[in-house]
């Protein structure tokens, strides 16, 4: 943690210039950011898994206490008020006391509904950023999540400080160790529900800490983008595994995918040519690189790996333009990483909110942003054999698919590869692969 204090200091300090110059520009006295309150279920006496704005785990990594509120002006030490009730239900959180503590006047919250007498005193003065806009109304809050301040976050969320992408790389290590264990647990006959215990066993994170459910999927369930089902039962015949599945650490996500072939064959030669396409993709990434023209490129690729073998038939351009292509690769390159799995601003031209969109061929790209140094972003080319898809083709696209090989490659699902890459001034950093999982 030596380092991370270290790098900690500047962080904490461009968070705080951040505030100071979107406080001067919007005339608001500061912010107030709430880390968020339990959501009961319905008809129950059970919380939803608690899962903490985003906004309030950028100052600090308090990750499973709600009642918590972060003060700040950008001029003076930020508060942090630590929820801590009287409760012998439930553990109470131990007061912080870490390597970014120091950095925050620390005051303690018993009681959820006295937060008023830590607020401060000209509270209409003030930004509340946050989900329970109920509450913001009652304090007296005026400005709840502007929009010129919320942009302003958003675009600025792009540019990680040393700090985060420090996190980042941590997150990246810890993920790595995972998927290798449920590589080997893949190779060794589990189901999809016994590789994804061992991965978490791997991790040391459950369900509810990982960033986003993952993705666990044997044979044809690997076409299916977002499979979560988690069979209990081996499948007859073991072909294929897909796993797109992360680990936080500090509040910061990984997003990784890798797809397996059980066997040697056609379909592993395609995930061997899939890989060389998401690497040639990676190097093309450097600031002032458009994400859109590198979305663009990975479809010619794929057209030329459905060429190569024996997919489809006719020119790269034909395959592209009658989308085919869009077909067996339908999501986008991938997308913004950070606080969150996709995370803000992948759409945000300028501090204003300036909105640049996907284009109309590939409405599915999460990220539209010209590159520049200190973005993360994953890289995620992919090829499915998607019945749904194909079958909304046109005929005279129907007629240049090799509906064979289609058949052939069916039972396996498809392929997803994914690294989580660094951008920064004179090269990239594949975190990814450079903790280990290369293949």
């Amino acid at each position: 943690m030596e380092q991370l204090a270290h790098l900690y200091h500047a962080h904490i300090g461009e968070l705080n210039r951040r505030v100071a110059d979107i406080c001067q520009r919007e005339n608001i006295s500061g912010l107030v950011i709430h880390s968020g309150q339990p959501h009961r279920q319905f008809l129950d006496d059970l919380n939803y898994p608690f899962k903490v704005n985003p906004q309030f785990k950028a100052w600090l990594p308090i990750l499973d206490t709600p009642n918590c509120w972060v003060i700040a002006n950008g001029q003076d030490k930020p508060t942090l008020v630590f929820y801590r009730p009287v409760d012998f239900w439930h553990k109470v959180n131990d007061v912080p006391q870490a390597f970014w503590t120091e950095h925050f006047n620390i005051q303690l919250l018993t009681k959820p509904d006295r937060i008023a007498d830590y607020l401060p005193k000209n509270i209409a003065s003030w930004a509340y950023i946050g989900e329970y806009l109920d509450v913001a109304d009652v304090l007296g809050f005026t400005a709840r999540n502007p929009d010129a301040v919320m942009n302003y976050l958003h675009f600025h969320r792009a540019d990680k400080t040393q700090y985060e992408l420090e996190c980042m790389r941590g997150a990246n290590k810890i993920a790595v160790k995972g998927h290798l264990a449920a590589k080997n647990a893949f190779y060794n006959g589990a189901s999809e529900f016994e590789i994804q215990q061992c991965y978490l066993l791997e991790i040391g994170q459950g369900e509810n800490d990982v960033p986003y459910g993952n993705i666990v999927a044997l044979n044809q369930n690997a076409a299916i983008l977002h499979y979560t089902a988690l069979e209990h039962a081996k499948p007859a015949q073991r072909l294929s595994f897909l796993i797109d599945a992360g680990a936080n650490f500090q509040g910061y996500a990984a997003d990784i995918t890798r797809t397996y072939s059980f066997e040697k064959n056609r379909f592993y030669e395609l995930i061997v040519a899939l890989d060389k396409v998401q690497l040639s993709i990676i190097e093309q990434m450097r600031p002032g690189v458009k994400y859109v023209d590198l979305h663009i490129a990975t479809h010619e690729h794929i057209a030329q790996l459905l060429i190569d073998f024996g997919l489809a038939n006719g020119t790269v351009e034909q395959l592209v333009s009658q989308g085919i292509t869009s077909a067996f690769f339908p999501h986008g390159l991938g997308h913004m990483l950070g606080l969150q799995v996709h995370d803000m601003g992948g759409y945000t031209h300028d501090e204003r909110g300036t909105h640049i969109a996907a284009p109309e061929a590939h409405p599915f790209l999460r990220c539209t942003r010209v590159l520049a140094a200190n973005q993360v972003l994953t890289i995620e080319p992919g090829l499915y054999i998607i019945d749904t898809l194909l079958e909304q083709l046109s005929s005279t696209a129907k007629h240049a698919i090799n509906w064979k090989v289609v058949d052939e490659l069916r039972p396996f699902g498809g392929i997803r590869i994914e690294d989580n890459v660094i951008v920064h001034h004179n090269r990239v950093e594949n975190m990814t692969r450079e903790f280990g999982l290369v293949d």
